[in-house]
Formats: structure tokens, C-alpha cells, sequence
């Protein structure tokens, strides 16, 4: 802790735990899209990061891990510049300011057996290390049954795993920091 005055006053204050943060290269314009909207198997993923009051997080970056809609993780070298036709399975974005992200992305396959998913890392304010989670589908029910993770998962918070479904190509998955709503982290 450290100490603050205001008008001849001394109070104790939070000392920084990590920071100060500099956004030089963090977020970057195409990092939301994966892949461009304009292919046919592109879905858009959305959601909000909410603190444990379920007010929105307006700096987080949260950066997203996934297999392409065959299943293959992605093991040449990428980039961030995409083209419209590379994949490299990876996409960064930095909340607004209603804690509102979005990325547009591809379905992935399974990978070994298991449901697929987009594996998520939140950073924020306050984390000295990122949070890790998943992202699984809702139409996906039959292969939930056997993911090892989901398994392991209490059956009354699985729920916080499994996006839901706002059309064809949509999905929201909103991200609860906390609270009574807290999603699911992994711990590694």
C-alpha cells in the first residue's frame, strides 16, 4: 500500500499490482477476424466481460485458440495480417466500452474425441496472468456427454461453458470475471 493527500488528509491506497499497461500492438484491426464474414462457414462470436457486480469490464483483451472446421490445429506459421484465405487459428480483442467483444471466426472440429471449442484467455485489470476457459456449442449436446473437460466440469456450472445460440451463424458467450454467474476458469 501506498499513501495518498487530499487536502491535508493521508489515506491508504491500492498498490499496483501490474501496470502501467501500454496498448502498442495488443489490439490490432483485424484481430476480431479470424476469418472474414464473407466466407460461407464464418460465425461470428459475441459476448460481454462482466466483474462480479455484473458490471461490464471495458479494458479487458480477451484472445481466442482454436482448430479450423476440420479439426487440425493450425501448426504452420501465421500472422496477423490474414488475407482471406490464411487460418491460423488465433484472434485478439479488446473489449468497448460495455465490456462487448466480438470475433469472426470458423466452427471448429473436434480435436481427439472431444467436443469442440474455442479455447479463451481473458487478461483484465487486477489478473496478473490471464484467465483460461472454453467456449463450446450448444448443438454439439451428444459430444458434450464425452468431453473429458466438460466431464470434470460440476454438471450445475457446465452451463457457463456452452454458448448460446442468436441465429444461424451466431453465437454469445458472455464472460463472468465473479460472482454468482462466475464461468468456468482452467487452471494450468
Amino acid at each position: 500500500m501506498s499513501t495518498s493527500s487530499q487536502n491535508g488528509v493521508s489515506r491508504a491506497t491500492p498498490s499496483q499490482t501490474v501496470g502501467p499497461f501500454f496498448g502498442y500492438a495488443l489490439p490490432y484491426e483485424s484481430g476480431p477476424q479470424v476469418v472474414p464474414g464473407w466466407r460461407p462457414d464464418a460465425i461470428d462470436v459475441r459476448g460481454r466481460v462482466l466483474d462480479g457486480a455484473g458490471e461490464p469490464v471495458p479494458d479487458a483483451l480477451l484472445e481466442i485458440w482454436q482448430a479450423d472446421g476440420a479439426g487440425e490445429i493450425p501448426r504452420r506459421p501465421g500472422g496477423i495480417v490474414r488475407e482471406g484465405h490464411d487460418f491460423s487459428g488465433f484472434g485478439r480483442c479488446g473489449t468497448d466500452g460495455d465490456g462487448g467483444y466480438w470475433f469472426t471466426t470458423v466452427k471448429p472440429g473436434a480435436v481427439g474425441g472431444g467436443a469442440p471449442y474455442i479455447a479463451v484467455l481473458v487478461f483484465a485489470r487486477g489478473l496478473l496472468k490471464p484467465v483460461f476457459t472454453r467456449l463450446y456449442f450448444p448443438e454439439d449436446e451428444s459430444a458434450h456427454a464425452t468431453d473429458p473437460l466438460l466431464g470434470a466440469v460440476p454438471a450445475e456450472r457446465r452451463a457457463t461453458l456452452i454458448a448460446g445460440r442468436e441465429g444461424e451463424r451466431r453465437y454469445r458467450f458472455d464472460i463472468h470475471l465473479q460472482g454468482e454467474r462466475e464461468t468456468v476458469f482452467l487452471g494450468f
